[in-house]
């Protein structure tokens, strides 16, 4: 079987709500409305519900076989938010100057 087979069978696990996502991922910022009016307008969900399965499609293998570059950059993106929530920074790694505690 040649290499080229199972990456073709991958990217064609994707549904096209999935495949729109992440094409829609490499170019919103080109488009002058909102991010969260041109997801509701193309997607048809709240903004919650959308970041919801942009994360799971994230973690799924034909995810980045379709579009490497853009799952990838995301998945830094990712890891960079996380990290900073982790360690109190807010992602450039300036402090945030919370102290954790409610008052």
């Amino acid at each position: 079987m040649p290499p080229e087979e199972p990456t073709v069978q991958h990217a064609d696990a994707l549904t096209e709500r999935q495949r729109a996502i992440i094409a829609f991922e490499g170019s919103w910022w080109t488009q002058d409305e909102a991010r969260d009016s041109l997801i509701r307008a193309r997607f048809a969900c709240s903004s919650e519900d959308y970041y919801r399965e942009l994360n799971q499609l994230l973690d799924d293998p034909s995810a980045l076989t379709f579009d490497p570059l853009v799952v990838r950059r995301l998945r830094r993106q990712r890891e960079r938010r996380r990290r900073a929530r982790i360690d109190g920074t807010n992602g450039t790694g300036a402090a945030t100057g919370r102290t954790g505690g409610k008052g």
